[in-house]
């Protein structure tokens, strides 16, 4: 674990010696606070349902904008190649690396707990979903920083990185969405590999042991992915 420390150190050290942390954090901010105003004044009701039903879409949008940099700048820069000789195994750099993408993440959704106290000072909310909602949020989070970083893995273009990342999770968002419109073997398939459906059980107060058995399983499977496309460059 030393070397995930230290993978995960200098990843983290980087994202806040760059713009990118401060630009995602007040981007995220400052949209779902715009959220939470208009969803208030709309529903009339100590509730963040109608936020973090938007805060899902930023997320799709944002995360891989944190991951693009993970391995594509790497490689760019050719400090893939010292790393890969370094004394790390390619599970201490992916790992080190995811973690330290999730942890930005982490931050950046932490501060919406001023949402939930002003909803504490102002009503009566239904702290039930809120906290599964939030769990939901590290959850589906593991699994947008998984994607993310497989991408990056792949190219050498940050912009190509973010952009292939984006619209991977639109689609599995699209997928998720279109599972809603019909029934049978199909539409169950659509439902169980988009993320809309998964997601939504949280934000209802269900923690459902199938959605997180999807994140957690999925997350492990892309991060497996990753770790044998790293390996694979000592071979080329």
């Amino acid at each position: 674990m030393r070397n995930v420390t230290t993978i995960f150190q200098r990843e983290i050290l980087s994202y806040f010696y760059s713009p990118i942390a401060y630009v995602v954090i007040s981007v995220f901010l400052i949209a779902s606070g715009f959220f939470f105003a208009g969803n208030l004044q709309f529903w009339q009701e100590a509730s963040l349902k109608g936020s973090l039903d938007s805060i899902q879409f930023f997320l799709l949008l944002l995360t891989p904008v944190i991951t693009m940099k993970l391995f594509s700048d790497e490689s760019k820069s050719g400090t893939m190649e010292t790393l890969m000789t370094s004394p790390v195994t390619d599970f201490d750099v992916v790992f080190g690396k995811f973690l330290a993408a999730l942890s930005l993440y982490t931050v950046m959704i932490l501060p919406t707990w001023i949402y939930v106290l002003f909803l504490s000072i102002f009503g009566n909310p239904d702290f039930g979903p809120i906290f599964s909602s939030y769990i939901g949020l590290i959850l589906m989070g593991g699994l947008f920083v998984s994607i993310g970083l497989l991408v990056s893995s792949l190219t050498k273009n940050q912009v190509v990185a973010a952009v292939i990342g984006i619209v991977s999770l639109i689609i599995l968002w699209v997928i998720g969405f279109l599972s809603t419109y019909g029934d049978g073997w199909f539409y169950e398939a659509l439902r169980y590999i988009g993320t809309y459906d998964h997601w939504s059980s949280f934000t209802k107060g269900i923690v459902d042991t199938r959605d997180v058995i999807y994140y957690l399983s999925f997350t492990a499977l892309l991060l497996f992915i990753t770790v044998r496309n790293v390996e694979s460059r000592k071979w080329r």
